[in-house]
């Protein structure tokens, strides 16, 4: 027999020999071609988890267990699945899928950006330029308006970027437009319960049908319109309005935000975490975001390009110990390790990334009230998919967790990454609202150590 031929297991099922090794079922061998096809057809996509308010570098991905206690912390480190990577006690299902994802422990924002906390750190990691006067809003588009700039006419069924649950500071489209920001779902999937996304659903008592005949109407107003305004504005409305009606009617997005059609045993493996209250002031915030995850899931799994999910809110200035451990770092491993394992089941992990990340980092010194306060130069990334190789470590941080020694990288160096994936021209520019042209991204270069 040829050492390819396909031939009858002890059981009568059908196995392909390779090259005389154990082989595979031949209903293994269908299932793996219709997953690499699928593969090849489908356009790359990004989930960016945004693990808003500053997560400690030193309680989740970059510990030091030989540090002094003030330093070190609490908590110790675990072994994961891939020798030599450790990760802190309290992810040990992350721990699990090491070998799924890497890490990027050398992030630092650049010095001269000066005071980039919250808001204006949200800036940077979004579109990679120091904050504007008003930290709330962009001064530049953000990655994800960027991508709907360049990205949304290849699939019009649904909307390029998509915000769960809704715009926080750095996601917006500033001098793009209105019709490159997100979707926002509005509603939020954090807890049980039925799910509906207010800006899917059509008024009370109209039909589809009816707001065929309106949109027939609207469209009869558009010469008007543009006589009216020779600035564009109907124009941008016009376009916006012809996204949001595509999103309103088409199936694609329903099916897709219908998260109560997922089965029980994915939504309860994602979790449902408890709510957190904290014990003190500055304990942090969780709002109860792994539902969001699993959303997240759904529509890049629908054709999404971008989705960002806003997981805040650590900022423990206060208590930091007993809210990561109360509130934060368990749900956050049941979702993430449950976001790794299913887009790999599905066949979606080589062509989603995952980024997830906070605005900056929380500092080495333990502070007097049990917490740690904010650190622009040292923080971490998990990064996984889009053909990035599992159980790697890039860059590395000195004694304290409190600067890069090795392989400095920069917030630049990721969206980098993530553009490459999508496919975005990062040398484009595009005109502010004076008419100055600006580059997509100002510096910075893919991270090849993950790849």
């Amino acid at each position: 027999m040829h050492r390819n031929a396909i031939r009858p297991d002890r059981r009568g099922l059908l196995k392909v020999g390779v090259l005389g090794g154990a082989g595979l079922c031949l209903g293994d061998l269908l299932r793996w071609q219709a997953r690499a096809a699928d593969s090849r057809h489908r356009d790359n996509s990004v989930i960016i988890l945004h693990m808003r308010g500053g997560p400690s570098q030193l309680e989740t991905f970059d510990m030091k267990p030989d540090a002094p206690a003030e330093i070190r912390g609490e908590f110790a480190p675990i072994p994961t699945n891939v020798p030599g990577i450790q990760v802190c006690e309290l992810l040990p299902m992350t721990a699990r899928v090491m070998g799924k994802f890497s890490i990027v422990r050398s992030l630092q924002h650049p010095p001269e950006y000066g005071d980039v906390s919250h808001s204006r750190g949200d800036q940077v990691v979004f579109t990679g330029y120091p904050p504007g006067a008003n930290e709330d809003e962009n001064a530049h588009p953000s990655v994800g308006a960027v991508a709907a700039r360049q990205l949304h006419r290849q699939n019009p069924r649904m909307p390029a970027y998509v915000m769960v649950p809704r715009m926080i500071p750095g996601t917006g489209p500033a001098y793009l437009g209105r019709p490159c920001g997100p979707f926002e779902t509005l509603a939020d999937p954090a807890r049980e319960g039925p799910f509906k996304v207010p800006n899917l659903a059509p008024p009370q008592g109209v039909s589809v049908d009816q707001l065929g005949d309106r949109r027939r109407l609207l469209a009869g107003f558009d010469d008007v319109r543009r006589e009216v305004d020779h600035g564009g504005t109907f124009a941008a409305m016009d376009q916006y309005q012809r996204q949001a009606w595509e999103v309103v009617t088409g199936p694609a997005a329903r099916a897709a935000f219908d998260l109560d059609a997922e089965p029980r045993v994915v939504r309860e493996r994602y979790g449902f975490p408890k709510s957190y209250t904290p014990r003190m002031r500055a304990g942090g915030d969780n709002p109860g975001w792994n539902q969001r995850v699993l959303l997240a899931r759904r529509l890049v799994e629908a054709g999404v390009r971008l989705v960002t999910v806003d997981l805040r809110w650590w900022d423990t200035h206060d208590d930091n110990f007993w809210s990561l451990k109360n509130g934060f770092l368990p749900p956050f491993d049941r979702c993430f390790s449950a976001l790794l394992e299913d887009l790999d089941q599905r066949g979606l992990l080589d062509t989603t990334l995952v980024v997830a990340w906070g605005e900056h980092g929380r500092t080495p010194r333990v502070n007097k009230t049990a917490g740690r306060d904010h650190w622009m130069s040292a923080f971490c990334a998990a990064m996984a998919g889009g053909g990035i190789r599992g159980g790697r470590v890039v860059g590395a941080t000195d004694s304290r967790a409190a600067l890069p020694r090795e392989n400095p990288k920069y917030p630049q160096d990721v969206l980098a990454t993530v553009y490459r994936h999508l496919g975005v021209d990062v040398a484009e520019q595009y005109p502010d609202h004076t008419g100055r042209p600006h580059p997509v991204l100002p510096f910075g270069k893919p991270i090849d150590e993950l790849f």
